[in-house]
């Protein structure tokens, strides 16, 4: 009876508790009319399309803050990030798409909120659509470019961002190779980080630590977005009342929705997808062309392949996944995939079929491996004790990919060598460690599921 007893007032406590929720923030959500007077609109598919559009807001931030994550400037009132989420009919499965800023897009016709005046259909980014039209223009502009019909839309700026990340206390993140941009002030060194609100928001903000530019920013945007479902339903925020309750205020206290998607809605999804983890959400950008366009006026802008992103947003319509979605093997991330590491093996031993054995272990890990190993001549008398990886200094981050497959194995410089490797294994190796690339894309349209891209 007191079990029974304590079990039911600590339901009624939760009920309560989310009721709360739902009567606070109903009140203090900003609303927009992303939807107002819109005609001609695709059909709905299955499942719920939400477009997540992410803006500056930074003259909310404190100028402490702008200091320490590098926000200065005024604010462009701009989008930075735009991206369809789809969740699936059976709330198993949420799929993301990128949709790069600089896209070319064909504007519809509408009146600019800034000087009021009418504008014909025209070219131009894909982001100017805010700056002219606002939500209701970038949610027509989307669904002109996708023939997706968009259900809801959100809009999460730089304030609202750096709150929710510090309530969830923080988003782990990995990286193999050293993250540093002079224009956000990231600067992470090799391995895993714990990242609040203000150094998620320099990660996910950097443009300039590669020749990647925008297209590795979204990649990052990405990665984060998995780290954060991981940190969500890992910490147990979705069951939770008091947890649930803290986030949901802080992230929803700061948006600007539309007026259809209300905070009953927002709640029944986060009931719906408790069983969520990181496999259950797949991430891509919507496929481009190899050329760009030049825009009179505008710039360069990116095109999207007519045929890739065509199927894309099909497969979306018909709710159907877009990665590969198995089990995820426990790897170590490294800097270069191995599948573009080729391998020489040598039996630096005496030991018969050792070459063999490492050839076939490196192979079954994604190495190129010439699948011919050779045995070096006298190991039989004087057998290496050591493994070694011989490489061109061309290819020392293929080499330490390499050697990290190897655990303790010795790497040792030979200029001149060329693009092949060479694995010479001594008395000392056990076993080929398990690797893989931070970026493993998958299937027909290049996703990859969250599982693969979070920290072990």
């Amino acid at each position: 009876m007191r079990v029974a007893t304590t079990f039911s007032v600590t339901v009624l406590a939760a009920a309560g508790i989310g009721h709360s929720v739902v009567t606070s923030l109903d009140t203090g959500i900003k609303r927009v009319d992303a939807f107002k007077d819109m005609k001609n609109r695709p059909e709905s598919g299955h499942g719920m399309n939400v477009l997540l559009v992410g803006t500056d807001g930074r003259d909310k931030i404190t100028p402490e803050e702008k200091a320490k994550y590098r926000l200065g400037g005024a604010p462009c009132h701009c989008t930075d990030t735009i991206m369809i989420v789809h969740i699936s009919e059976d709330r198993d499965r949420a799929s993301v798409v990128s949709l790069p800023r600089d896209s070319y897009a064909d504007l519809p016709a509408h009146v600019d909120r800034n000087t009021l005046k009418q504008h014909r259909e025209h070219p131009n980014k894909i982001n100017a659509a805010y700056a002219e039209g606002g939500p209701n223009l970038t949610v027509r502009t989307v669904e002109h470019m996708t023939k997706v019909k968009i259900d809801h839309y959100l809009e999460i700026d730089f304030l609202s961002f750096m709150k929710t990340v510090d309530v969830l206390g923080g988003v782990e993140i990995c990286t193999a190779r050293p993250l540093r941009d002079s224009h956000t002030g990231l600067d992470l060194a090799e391995g895993t980080h714990q990242l609040n609100g203000g150094a998620a928001l320099q990660y996910v903000r950097s443009r300039y630590i590669d020749g990647a530019s925008d297209l590795g920013r979204m990649q990052r945007q990405q990665r984060f977005l998995a780290a954060l479902i991981a940190k969500a339903t890992g910490s147990g925020v979705l069951l939770n009342p008091v947890k649930f309750r803290d986030v949901t205020r802080t992230l929803l206290g700061s948006v600007r929705a539309d007026k259809g998607f209300d905070t009953g809605d927002m709640l029944d999804l986060g009931r719906a997808m408790r069983g969520f983890s990181p496999s259950s959400s797949e991430f891509t950008t919507v496929p481009l062309s190899p050329q760009g366009q030049i825009v009179p006026g505008i710039g360069s802008t990116l095109k999207w392949d007519p045929v890739k992103s065509g199927k894309l947003f099909e497969t979306l319509r018909d709710d159907r996944p877009l990665a590969v979605h198995r089990n995820r093997s426990k790897a170590t991330l490294v800097g270069v995939s191995p599948q573009q590491v080729r391998v020489q093996v040598d039996n630096g031993t005496g030991t018969p079929g050792l070459g063999q054995r490492v050839d076939a272990a490196l192979a079954a890990t994604g190495f190129q491996t010439t699948r011919t190993p050779t045995d070096v001549p006298g190991a039989a008398a004087r057998p290496a004790v050591r493994t070694v990886v011989a490489f061109d200094p061309r290819w020392d981050r293929s080499a330490k990919a390499l050697a990290t497959a190897l655990p303790g194995a010795e790497l040792r410089a030979v200029p001149g060598q060329g693009a092949t490797l060479k694995v010479i294994a001594g008395t000392d190796f056990r076993a080929v460690r398990a690797v893989r690339a931070e970026d493993v894309h998958q299937g027909e349209f290049g996703a990859v599921t969250g599982d693969e891209v979070v920290c072990s």
